[in-house]
């Protein structure tokens, strides 16, 4: 459906931006020409490469061709956008639409999408800053209570955030002296052969209670079961519906990680909460990773305190957030209380080379404080009262 879309859109462009110009046919067929072209980007890398998720070219061309497609998707949004408008003003003038909008409409609104494009390729490119917030933790253990958690989530590891970049993320990272590092999914774009390179610095994370990882849908679109196996040997502990312990002080916090909803179509386990949290101590509070931040519904029933999600990217451009929301249970971004689990759904520290753009949105490496939550500061007489 995501190249019938796609398709669709040229056309409307075509028709509505593309045949009004004033210019020769010859001219307005090579921009059609060129439209076309940009707009079956990710058709030509799977003729390419047998996948649109892995561009294996220079990352200045990755880059160059995300800000073209960009452009694309952006000027069809401006067309779309102008024809509305100029629409009603038609109606209420009793004008045309074509006296209303102005022969230099269209170089308006192409420089436009060119600019806004370029702006948000570049800023999408950037290193993420950190995004600090504190969580309180129904039954959080006092030996918990301050946890410092770094949760780092679609990195989207490939030839546009490549080692270098991977590096200085590291180096952020273990400048916050985090206590914990989780890792919610989609760390990579690519195979491990043409990934391994980049993705080494991983494994100079450092915190005392370990590095855990779930796989997100990309692991799974480039052989998941052998990205586990990486992740494992770079040093994470990955979850695959399973649980881990956390131990201070005779107190014990459980990390839980499920996989993606893709893993069913490679012939592998869905997420799976039950088989998760199978032997658990449903004492202990539980943090859930999972890359969807859909099912949080469901994770509050089964008492997990705090979900730990991505995935959506935060909508990459502002507005944008309230489509993808029909797309993700309505969680693009941010903190949610969901019943009496918090679910926090982080912008990503990347994202997929194929639409590199952040507009209003900014990529994020997420510093989270745990705090004991009220509730959990009553004393045994209290609680009875």
């Amino acid at each position: 459906m995501f190249h019938i879309y796609l398709t669709i859109a040229y056309l409307y462009v075509l028709w509505r931006f593309v045949v009004p110009l004033p210019i020769t046919r010859i001219w307005r067929a090579v921009i059609g020409l060129s439209l076309l072209i940009i707009s079956k980007y990710h058709l030509i890398l799977i003729g390419l490469y047998g996948t649109m998720f892995s561009p294996e070219f220079p990352r200045a061309a990755v880059l160059l061709a995300g800000w073209l497609f960009c452009t694309f998707v952006l000027l069809f949004a401006l067309v779309i956008l102008g024809d509305l408008v100029g629409g009603i003003v038609a109606l209420v003038t009793r004008r045309s639409i074509a006296k209303v909008l102005g022969s230099k409409f269209r170089l308006v609104i192409a420089s436009l999408a060119l600019t806004l494009s370029g702006i948000g390729v570049y800023q999408a490119a950037q290193l993420p800053d950190v995004q600090r917030l504190d969580v309180d933790v129904k039954g959080l253990p006092a030996a918990f209570d301050g946890l410092r958690v770094v949760q780092l989530t679609d990195l989207h590891i490939s030839k546009a955030f490549q080692r270098e970049w991977v590096e200085k993320v590291v180096e952020r990272t273990n400048a916050l002296n985090p206590d914990l590092i989780l890792v919610t999914g989609d760390v990579i774009d690519g195979t491990v052969e043409a990934r391994r390179e980049d993705v080494g610095p991983l494994a100079n994370l450092k915190a005392p209670l370990g590095i855990i990882a779930i796989p997100g849908n990309h692991e799974y679109y480039f052989g998941a079961d052998r990205w586990i196996a990486e992740l494992n040997r770079l040093g994470m502990r990955v979850l695959v519906n399973s649980h881990v312990a956390l131990m201070r002080d005779q107190s014990s916090l459980l990390i839980a990680g499920v996989t993606d909803e893709a893993a069913p179509a490679f012939g592998l386990e869905g997420p799976n909460l039950d088989r998760a949290l199978k032997g658990a101590d449903r004492e202990s509070p539980v943090i859930l990773l999972k890359h969807r931040p859909e099912g949080a519904a469901l994770s509050a029933t089964e008492g997990v305190s705090l979900q730990l999600s991505g995935h959506t990217h935060g909508g990459m451009i502002k507005g944008l957030d309230l489509i993808a929301q029909y797309a993700n249970r309505g969680f693009v971004s941010g903190k949610y209380e969901v019943g009496r689990l918090t679910l926090y759904v982080s912008n990503g520290t990347a994202l997929w080379n194929g639409f590199p753009i952040r507009l209003g949105v900014p990529a994020e490496i997420t510093e989270i404080v745990l705090r004991a939550s009220p509730a959990s500061q009553l004393k045994p007489s209290e609680e009875n009262s």
